[in-house]
């Protein structure tokens, strides 16, 4: 049985192979290239014990799928699924080579390091592991190597759900976002595990107006004012806030005064209080407990002397649990008040916010709960929602359980998480690499063994 340190070395190199294969997914149908990061798990992952199966929804983009297969077929089953793609980088902003994979004063650098190629890796050395200690299970283990999430999953798990269900069908899942920690103001240790997701709603506005010459601008009915009365509005609107469970147990965990933390779960006072915080704390406080409008693209005009007749206005929409897409009409019509009626509203994706149950007497809870104390005694989970999107929300659509999970060194809070997730000079330390393969060791363990 392997210790957390002796799972550094193997999840580093794993880590640093994936890096360099450079998948990067920039949202068009044939980026990615996830089959060199596919054929390379398959590489490690394949031998006694093991069944593996490649997937094609187009050329270039494969996911892959391991199971240790169980011998009861009524015993609850678990799947481990990382995702083997990553988001462009701007290579000047970064102090190393983003798909140099090297390692730097104990980390390892480079795009995917944090998102989320450092538990894609430390998933498929725990599975490794254990088949080759000949592993048998009692129910299914299942490894998930899949594509294209950094894209919406069009080309990985949801390609995967609509047509190879059975393949990665499984009663719990894990994946990404969480595994940060922060010491509350009492001094415990609070690790989060994401258990809810916010829906995505994103909209397309189009606003109309008359064409005429550039030259006469007065009275125009010119397209990009109208558009930038609707993206004011936009940015001006308050939603109700959503104060449940799981925020109540963020702010329970937050370093802030007793009188903040009442004020944060106060309706009639948690706008006001938020905007006074901090811009990264107000930020983060601010999506976990509303619906939140981004208007991030705006398209329009022909010529520089023509008045535009048409502005189109990409929204990213992300809305809190229980919100449904008929929802999301009435905070248009209320946000923008008179010129709703005066829009066209459609369409660019959709799907609704979802939910796993938590607590103790959940088996996946319980079993992270007990295996975190291995590296942090004492430690306490919190509940968390995840404000953008993952994988994990096409198993809990099917009534799956699934949470974002991991464990970090004491190094890598959420401050850290963040500011790496996506940017400039993406890295995880190896001490975090081989808490995370030991920990998904030692609950599949537990869960299915």
């Amino acid at each position: 049985m392997a210790t957390a340190e002796e799972f550094e070395g193997p999840t580093t190199e794993l880590l640093q192979t994936l890096i360099r294969n450079e998948c990067v997914n920039d949202g068009t149908g044939d980026t990615g290239g996830e089959t060199r990061n596919s054929d390379t798990l398959v590489q490690y992952l394949e031998g006694p014990g093991v069944d593996i199966e490649t997937y094609t929804p187009r050329p270039g983009r494969d996911s892959m799928v391991a199971r240790i297969a169980g011998s009861d077929p009524d015993a609850p089953s678990l799947c481990l699924m990382g995702h083997t793609d990553v988001v462009p980088v701007t290579p000047s902003g970064w102090k190393e080579d983003p798909f140099g994979g090297e390692l730097i004063d104990g980390e390892v650098w480079g795009r995917g390091a944090i998102d989320m190629l450092n538990l894609t890796s430390s998933m498929a050395v725990a599975f490794r592991q254990l088949a080759n200690e000949g592993f048998k299970p009692k129910g299914d283990l299942i490894y998930f190597g899949v594509a294209d999430e950094e894209a919406g999953g069009v080309w990985g798990a949801e390609w995967m759900a609509e047509h190879h269900w059975d393949a990665i069908d499984a009663d719990y899942v894990l994946t990404e976002l969480g595994g940060w920690s922060s010491m509350s103001p009492d001094g415990v240790r609070h690790i989060t595990v994401n258990v809810n997701e916010k829906g995505i709603a994103w909209r397309r506005i189009r606003v109309k107006g008359t064409p005429g010459h550039g030259s006469m601008p007065f009275g125009a009915d010119n397209a990009v004012i109208k558009a930038a009365e609707v993206v004011r509005r936009l940015t001006e609107y308050r939603p109700s806030p959503l104060l449940d469970d799981v925020w109540a147990a963020q702010v329970a965990s937050m370093k802030l005064s007793d009188e903040i933390r009442e004020a944060l779960l106060d309706p009639a006072r948690v706008w006001d209080t938020i905007a006074s915080l901090p811009t990264p704390i107000a930020r983060t406080c601010h999506a976990h407990t509303h619906t939140t409008f981004s208007p991030n693209m705006v398209d329009g005009g022909t010529k520089t002397n023509i008045i535009p007749d048409v502005v189109d206005i990409n929204v990213d929409i992300r809305t809190v649990p229980g919100t449904t897409q008929e929802d999301v009409i009435g905070h248009l019509r209320e946000a923008l008040g008179d010129m709703f009626d005066h829009v066209e509203i459609d369409t660019l994706q959709s799907s609704n916010p979802t939910s796993s149950p938590f607590g103790t007497g959940t088996p996946l809870w319980d079993a992270l709960e007990k295996h975190t104390q291995v590296a942090y005694p004492d430690a306490q989970l919190v509940p968390g929602l995840i404000v953008g999107g993952t994988d994990a929300r096409f198993y809990r659509e099917r009534g799956r359980t699934a949470y974002g999970a991991g464990l970090f060194s004491q190094n890598v809070d959420f401050a850290t998480f963040g500011s790496r997730f996506h940017g400039h000079n993406e890295r995880i330390d190896v001490e975090s690499l081989g808490l995370a393969a030991n920990f998904w060791y030692h609950i599949a363990s537990d869960l299915v063994g």
